[in-house]
């Protein structure tokens, strides 16, 4: 594929000064209310790629890629661009095709790539837009980003890597394609393709051109695209969203804040409420995935944005962006759950959708089996959390005295090469082991159901399990796993599993919570805590 191509070619590696824009003059940036504010990047240290954000009054939403993770597209909030909690999902469920199901089929490194998110003043609603599969396009909206979000309509031609522009008259366009790229109107209710156009096609001095976002800014339109994965570029019309359109370099090569990680590349820009701009982006930080940073953006007298350096490289911290005091504190990406309540947590997303009569929760998560398979990818109701960078730890609490023979229960770090510590059920027996060697090929095929690599007897119907995980990127990291049967005291359970930072199946790197049988069905784990902690 194209973005793959780009990514192998330049590796999102390598580092250099931007280029500066031709005309460009610096112009001084904005600067926090308190000049001793400042923050640092990454502004997330968790996996959210393709980041689309936008302001609505007072407050930052944010929308995500998540391949084949259901719920998709998560929807970040904030009210100061740095910190961030999760608010929703605006694909509540990918019902695209029974591989999204485990049934038949399985849907890895598909579903939801770079989408959209927008919001339409007029009706007060948010609308995510996004294609699947190269098939079709789907669009969802919400009165607010908790949800509900309900399909709204679904359109034959796919907008891929899309960006949604609510124009000033309520007009409704979407900027899409790769290298390629074209403008659609849609219908005033949204529902329809009204009329779609080519405007640009990118040079082959410069190559791919893909990740649209669409704005109207000062009546000029503007349509920010990224080549995958070191540079960003911005076409510019001053004669209507249909063009046509000029093209000047953003960033190429740009040395990113992240040591070991890439270009910071692939995002969208957002004003504050005083006027100031900002670039949200992501790097490539692999083993733990491609990680939201922040700069502010200036621009030039004839209507063209630059990003503010620091040292020639996208700057590591920057004055805090000056707007009035939060409402509220946000809710931490780290901390404890203990699955009260009626509903998950929305920093939780299944790995394809779940089997709904299998789990519930209310007083702990109880997972019960789904699926008869010896192949965790093949495994339903595999719960994962994001790895919070550069290092943490996903300590669980497990009742595992429902389980029955045969059956497969514990705490993974869940990629195309995983490994876990859990919970084995054999002859009516119960023990405690560390496997490793579950892997899949390029097309994302079963290569390997694991080996175990060190196992303990285990009498307790009680146990805590761990997972420690080094995402710093640039290299191959450790994993490690160990038990404990009282919650305190904790002890290594087989070698360190060694995390690659490949970047091929996209997502990165997560902690994933699993019950299946091999046998049969009817056993059942309850989760009574998770903890995600740093150090």
């Amino acid at each position: 594929m194209p973005r793959r191509r780009a990514l192998a070619l330049t590796t999102g590696l390598v580092t250099g000064m931007a280029l500066p824009l031709a005309g460009a003059s610096p112009a001084p940036a904005s600067t926090s209310a308190s000049a001793a504010a400042s923050y640092t990047n990454p502004v997330i240290w968790q996996d959210f790629a393709d980041i689309d954000v936008i302001r609505v009054g007072g407050t930052y939403y944010a929308s995500a890629s998540t391949m084949h993770y259901s719920p998709g597209a998560p929807v970040l909030r904030s009210y100061d661009l740095v910190n961030w909690e999760i608010a929703g999902h605006s694909v509540p469920r990918l019902d695209f095709g029974a591989k999204y199901d485990l049934n038949g089929a399985r849907g890895y490194v598909r579903g939801v790539w770079a989408s959209s998110l927008a919001h339409r003043p007029s009706n007060r609603t948010f609308y995510w837009l996004g294609q699947i599969d190269f098939a079709k396009t789907y669009l969802y909206t919400a009165t607010a980003v908790e949800g509900p979000w309900n399909r709204l309509t679904t359109i034959s031609t796919p907008y891929y890597d899309a960006g949604l522009l609510v124009d000033s008259d309520d007009s409704l366009y979407v900027a899409y394609g790769n290298t390629t790229i074209s403008v659609a109107q849609l219908s005033p209710d949204g529902r329809n393709q009204v009329r779609t156009q080519q405007v640009f096609t990118a040079p082959s001095s410069v190559g791919t051109l893909e990740g649209s976002r669409f704005y109207k800014i000062n009546g000029q339109y503007y349509i920010f695209v990224t080549r995958p994965a070191n540079g960003q570029y911005i076409l510019k019309s001053s004669s209507g969203p249909f063009g046509p359109y000029t093209m000047r370099q953003v960033l190429l090569d740009l040395r990113g804040p992240i040591p070991g990680g890439g270009v910071p590349h692939q995002g969208g820009l957002v004003q504050t409420q005083g006027g100031a701009w900002y670039y949200m982006a992501f790097v490539d930080a692999y083993p733990g995935g491609r990680m939201p940073v922040l700069a502010p953006i200036t621009w030039t007298a004839d209507g063209w944005p630059q990003v503010q350096l620091a040292d020639g490289a996208w700057g590591t911290s920057y004055p805090a962006p000056a707007v009035p005091a939060p409402p509220r504190p946000v809710t931490p990406m780290t901390g404890v759950d203990t699955f009260d309540g009626t509903a998950l947590g929305p920093a939780w997303e299944w790995n394809h959708n779940p089997d709904d009569t299998k789990w519930s929760v209310g007083n702990g998560l109880t997972l019960r089996t789904a699926t008869v398979t010896n192949d965790l990818y093949w495994a339903r109701n595999t719960l994962t959390h994001r790895i919070q960078g550069p290092t943490s730890t996903a300590t669980v609490q497990i009742d595992h005295s429902a389980m029955r023979d045969g059956d497969r229960a514990g705490l993974a770090l869940l990629r195309d090469s995983s490994a876990w510590i859990g919970l084995k059920r054999d002859g009516g027996v119960t023990r405690l082991a560390m496997t490793g060697g579950l892997t899949m090929d390029g097309n994302w095929n079963t290569t390997g159901t694991g080996t175990e690599l060190a196992s303990t007897a285990l009498s307790a119907d009680r146990v805590w399990l761990r997972a420690t995980a080094d995402i710093r990127p640039g290299s191959a990291r450790p994993g490690t796993f160990s038990y404990s049967t009282d919650g305190s005291t904790f002890t290594r359970l087989g070698p360190a599993f060694s995390m690659g930072n490949d970047w091929r199946f996209f997502m990165g790197y997560r902690f994933a919570l699993f019950n299946h049988a091999t046998q049969t069905l009817g056993g059942a784990v309850r989760i009574l805590r998770f903890e995600l902690s740093t150090p």
